[in-house]
């Protein structure tokens, strides 16, 4: 029941679950002021409040990273693990065959994902195991002074002036490619368009890849950077030094579907983001990849649910697996019985 204390603060309003907003939050951000990735966590506790889940029903998961720290400011009350860097889908892959009952939640970089876990990132897209699996891409590593990762864009200017000479890679291009059924882009100071794509993705049944440009405001500050902010110190830093990062105020856009976004950086840089039409079929993945190249070509961000297959199979329902979890099921109803066990053998024989 609302009360005039709740209708003032709406953080202390319950939802049909009976939690507050206040308690889908998690941990004080140890990321730099203005950081991308701490908008992404405010959509993410936004989505989980408007969906009604309870905290304790989440099992969040991360490998390493600033990206892969987020999950620590979100959710409290949840499960979560963080593995080590590249590996996190395998753990995800058996947190969710242990209790298929959780919602699952990744969050990942673009070092982690399109890096040292390209792998695994394949696989997980292969096997569909239910999760929304963020990606929260800035270009750089962040935890080691801002080398170009491998979606960095080709051209792009290091922080030292170094030229990226690769191509880089596109996270939602491979998505569709290997078959994904749920592929997405966003901005992080998109909020009207990000917490939607971020609630379809938790409801939807296989994996949702949700690629996510999140500028850091560290190592992408400087003039030819393509997703980031500025930064003010002005020397190069050591892996240990100890330093302050002054913040800078956070970028947010508001627009139509279908319609054209400049925003400029706070290093001058100017980024075209393209909203997807709002008349766009998501379910025609031959489509979806001629759209995202075409972008590509042109100079633009394309953002919004690229594709999604309605009549996705889940990795729960390939292995046919029970509705009761794994975790709770006992050892004595696991255990072959003794004529079950002779058939074996004499299948073997």
């Amino acid at each position: 029941m609302s009360t005039p204390e709740t209708k003032l603060n709406p953080m202390l309003t319950p939802n049909k679950a009976g939690f507050t907003k206040k308690d889908y939050q998690g941990s004080v951000s140890t990321l730099c002021t203005g950081c991308g990735h701490d908008s992404i966590t405010m959509h993410v506790v936004s989505a989980f409040y408007d969906l009604d889940i309870p905290p304790h029903r989440v099992a969040k998961l991360s490998g390493i990273g600033c990206s892969s720290k987020t999950p620590a400011y979100f959710l409290a009350g949840s499960f979560g693990f963080n593995a080590v860097h590249g590996r996190m889908p395998s753990v995800a892959t058996g947190a969710h065959l242990a209790n298929t009952s959780m919602t699952n939640i990744a969050v990942s970089g673009d070092g982690d994902t399109a890096s040292i876990g390209l792998g695994q990132f394949a696989h997980l897209i292969r096997r569909n195991v239910p999760m929304l699996y963020l990606i929260e891409n800035n270009g750089v590593y962040g935890l080691t002074k801002g080398q170009f990762s491998a979606t960095a864009d080709k051209d792009s200017l290091q922080k030292k002036g170094d030229r990226n000479k690769f191509q880089s890679i596109d996270l939602c291009m491979m998505a569709l490619t290997l078959g994904g059924d749920f592929v997405g882009r966003s901005f992080s100071g998109d909020a009207k368009q990000l917490v939607p794509l971020i609630k379809a993705g938790l409801l939807h049944q296989g994996t949702a890849i949700l690629d996510v440009v999140s500028p850091c405001i560290t190592f992408n500050n400087h003039q030819g950077s393509t997703k980031s902010y500025t930064f003010v110190k002005e020397h190069d830093e050591y892996l240990h030094e100890v330093g302050f990062v002054h913040g800078a105020e956070e970028i947010k856009v508001d627009y139509e579907e279908g319609s054209l976004k400049i925003i400029e950086l706070h290093d001058g840089y100017k980024l075209t983001l393209k909203k997807i039409e709002r008349d766009y079929d998501p379910t025609n993945r031959i489509a979806a990849i001629d759209r995202l190249e075409k972008s590509r070509e042109a100079g633009q961000l394309l953002t919004g649910l690229f594709y999604i297959n309605p009549d996705s199979l889940s990795l729960k329902d390939t292995l046919q697996l029970c509705d009761t979890p794994l975790v709770e099921i006992s050892a004595e109803a696991l255990r072959p019985s003794e004529s079950a066990l002779a058939e074996i053998m004499d299948e073997l024989r």
